[in-house]
C-alpha cells in the first residue's frame, strides 16, 4: 500500500462525501486505502460510507476523543507507507495527493509535506503554514497586522506569497493536510495525545525537527479547504478562540517549560484587559462602526478570555 489516508469526521457527513468523492475521481496512479474515524458526532456519516464508499475502512468512536487520538486511532488501522492525514472538509484538486506523495519520496530529507490549502473561491488560506508559536508572535498575531505586513518573518507566511515552484522547508504546515513519512510519525511517537483540538500539528511538526528531518511547503500543489465547518457546530463561537490558547499553552509547557507557559497566560491576561477597554471606548460610537454587532461579540469574547487568563477553564476540553 502506498499511502493511507485518515480522515477524523465531526458533524462534516456532508462535506465528508465531497472529500471522499474527490479522493476517488482524482487519484489514479498510486494505491492508497482511506479510514474514517467518525468522532462520536453520528452525524449519518457511517450511512454515506457504508452505501457510497464501501472500500473505505469506517471506525465509530463512541466518545469524542480529540484530534489527535481520533488520527492515532486511525493509524493503528493503516497499512501504507506515506501517511496522509485529510480534514474531512477538503477537496482534493486534480492529482494533488500523487503529486505530494512523489515530491515526500523524492526529498530524502523531508520528513512531512503539505500544500497550499485555498477557499472555495481559489484565494489562498494563509494558516495553511506558519512560524512555531511564541509569546510575541501570538500577541502580535492579530488581523490587521499579519493583512499589513504578510512578508513579515514574525509569521512565517512568506512562502504563500513567493511564486517558486520548488518545496520550501517551513516551520509548521496546518494539520488539515498533513503528508508523512510512516516510519518517522512511529520513531516520533505519533500525535501527542495531550491536545484535544488545535496545536497538534504544531507539536508534529515540531517532533519532526527535533527528529532531523525537514518539513516542507509544496506552493504548486492546491486542494481546496471549506475550513472549519466541523468547529462551526460548536453552539459556543468562542469555544475555537479559547481552545487555541489552551492548545498553546500545553505546547509552551511541553517545549519551553512551565515558566514560559505562565509568561504567556499573563500576557494574554494583558492584552484582554487592553481589548476590553478599547471596545468600552468605542461602544458609544458602534452606529458609526460597520459591522457593529462584532463590536459585542469581540467584548463577549474578550471577557471569556480573561475569565482563562484567571484559570476559568469556560468552553475548554482537555
Amino acid at each position: 500500500m502506498d499511502i493511507s489516508i485518515i480522515i477524523v469526521n465531526w458533524n462534516s457527513a456532508n462535506y465528508l462525501r465531497k472529500c471522499l468523492g474527490s479522493i476517488f475521481d482524482q487519484t489514479k496512479n498510486i494505491e492508497f486505502e482511506i479510514i474514517v474515524i467518525d468522532n462520536a458526532s453520528f452525524d449519518g456519516s457511517d450511512q454515506i460510507v457504508k452505501e457510497e464508499f464501501p472500500d473505505v475502512q469506517f471506525i465509530q468512536s463512541d466518545q469524542n476523543i480529540g484530534f489527535a487520538r481520533a488520527n492515532n486511532l486511525g493509524f493503528q488501522y493503516a497499512s501504507g507507507e506515506i501517511l496522509l492525514f485529510l480534514n474531512p472538509d477538503i477537496e482534493v484538486i486534480g492529482s494533488a495527493i500523487e503529486r505530494m506523495f512523489s515530491q515526500l519520496k523524492s526529498l530524502p530529507d523531508a520528513g512531512a509535506v503539505g500544500c497550499r490549502l485555498v477557499n472555495a473561491d481559489f484565494s489562498v488560506q494563509t494558516d495553511c503554514i506558519q512560524n512555531f508559536p511564541t509569546i510575541l508572535n501570538q500577541a502580535l498575531g492579530i488581523d490587521y497586522l499579519m493583512d499589513r505586513f504578510p512578508n513579515f518573518k514574525l509569521w512565517g507566511k512568506t512562502p504563500l506569497y513567493s511564486k517558486n515552484e520548488k518545496p520550501i522547508a517551513v516551520n509548521v504546515i496546518i494539520g488539515a493536510c498533513i503528508m508523512i513519512r510512516r516510519n518517522l510519525f512511529e520513531k516520533i511517537g505519533r500525535f501527542t495525545s495531550d491536545y484535544f483540538m488545535y496545536s497538534e500539528d504544531v507539536d508534529l511538526c515540531y517532533k519532526i525537527k527535533k527528529a532531523q528531518s525537514n518539513v516542507y511547503y509544496l506552493n504548486e500543489i492546491e486542494m481546496i479547504h471549506y475550513g472549519g465547518k466541523s468547529s462551526m457546530h460548536i453552539q459556543n463561537s468562542f469555544f475555537r478562540a479559547l481552545q487555541i490558547k489552551q492548545s498553546r499553552m500545553i505546547f509552551f509547557k511541553k517545549t519551553k517549560g512551565n515558566l514560559y507557559a505562565k509568561a504567556y497566560k499573563f500576557v494574554m491576561f494583558l492584552i484582554s484587559i487592553v481589548r476590553i477597554l478599547l471596545i468600552y471606548m468605542l461602544l458609544p460610537f458602534q452606529k458609526l462602526i460597520s459591522k457593529n454587532e462584532n463590536l459585542i461579540h469581540s467584548l463577549h469574547k474578550w471577557k471569556s478570555v480573561l475569565k482563562w487568563s484567571f484559570g476559568i477553564h469556560e468552553y475548554i476540553k482537555n
